[in-house]
């Protein structure tokens, strides 16, 4: 007898890295149709996804612009445009940019 599983593979990645893979219970998200939340072997779908965030077993969330889903066979593959994140200015040739400490404390 086949055993049951309650659990899907999920993989949201973007085109430079992969941000979220693994096995989920559920995942919910924000679509040009409205809000849905895809479960273990959900219907087939393929959709477009809206700015705001996919929440992940309800505990995790991936802020988006916009993106694909494609959920078929218990197999869910995302693919979105990342909101932008704060991240390390580079080093310009002949100047230095001081970075700042991670763990310091910001005033204003």
């Amino acid at each position: 007898m086949a055993q049951y599983k309650s659990t899907f593979k999920i993989s949201i990645m973007t085109p430079e890295a992969l941000l979220y893979q693994g096995q989920v219970e559920s995942a919910f998200f924000t679509g040009d149709q409205g809000e849905y939340e895809l479960l273990p072997y959900h219907y087939p779908v393929l959709g477009i996804l809206t700015k705001g965030n996919i929440i992940v077993n309800w505990r995790e969330a991936v802020p988006i612009k916009f993106g694909l889903v494609r959920f078929f066979a218990n197999d869910c593959i995302v693919l979105v445009e990342e909101l932008e994140r704060l991240r390390p200015q580079n080093k310009k040739k002949g100047e230095d940019i001081a970075l700042e400490d991670p763990d310091a404390t910001h005033h204003v």
